[in-house]
């Protein structure tokens, strides 16, 4: 006990959660507008959409996420010149977040798409029969089922996101837990145990209300048929 309330006074555990916290609250709005974006073109009738839309979520979800964070930093950044801030440690982090949007997003859309699979064939028809144009029907009638029946393969896409934003060390956010933690264990040797167990549990307490509340709100808004 005494050695991890030292590791506790020494570095501020908290508020590299914080950080994580932050990358999984930006990285969950932003993937969760491209991912009904991206769902909407995938059920589109409009070809080139669709095949876009595909084309998408093939990639990223095939693609792993350290190869798209060290891209953000050695071409987005280095070679692309894209930068949020001429301080480092916060364009760092805005560049981890649009990484992890854009990989997120492809989960996202499919998560939907599951749920619009929930609703039935009759409903577009009967969108259709009554003159409603596509994106009509499918922001007044498709999605808003959808989001009912794709509660919990949301939920489980963005705990997957607050686990993935440890991730975020490969794109240069120093203060974020993986890196604060690969620091204790390096100045700490002697407690990797302790340290192991710290990042442990604040990952539990973090995850474990994310997945009530998922379960809850699938179980109040799922649809009765």
């Amino acid at each position: 006990m005494g050695s991890v309330l030292q590791l506790f006074s020494e570095y501020n555990i908290p508020g590299a959660f914080w950080v994580n916290i932050q990358l999984t609250l930006w990285a969950a709005l932003f993937s969760l507008i491209l991912g009904v974006l991206l769902v909407v073109m995938r059920i589109s009738p409009i070809s080139s959409m669709r095949i876009f839309s595909k084309a998408y979520v093939e990639f990223f979800q095939n693609m792993p996420l350290t190869i798209i964070m060290v891209f953000m930093v050695l071409g987005a950044f280095a070679q692309l010149k894209l930068s949020f801030s001429d301080v480092f440690s916060v364009n760092f982090f805005w560049l981890a977040v649009v990484g992890l949007s854009f990989y997120t997003a492809a989960f996202v859309c499919e998560s939907l798409r599951s749920g619009i699979n929930t609703v039935p064939l009759g409903q577009a028809e009967a969108a259709r029969a009554l003159g409603l144009s596509f994106v009509q029907s499918a922001s007044e009638i498709i999605l808003p089922q959808a989001f009912r029946g794709s509660v919990a393969p949301l939920g489980n896409t963005f705990i997957a996101l607050l686990k993935n934003s440890t991730v975020a060390a490969a794109a240069s956010v120093a203060s974020e837990s993986s890196s604060l933690m690969s620091e204790m264990i390096e100045y700490h040797a002697n407690s990797i145990v302790a340290i192991f167990l710290i990042f442990a549990m604040g990952y539990v307490v973090l995850i474990l209300p994310i997945g009530a509340l998922t379960t809850f709100l699938s179980n109040k808004l799922a649809v009765r048929r």
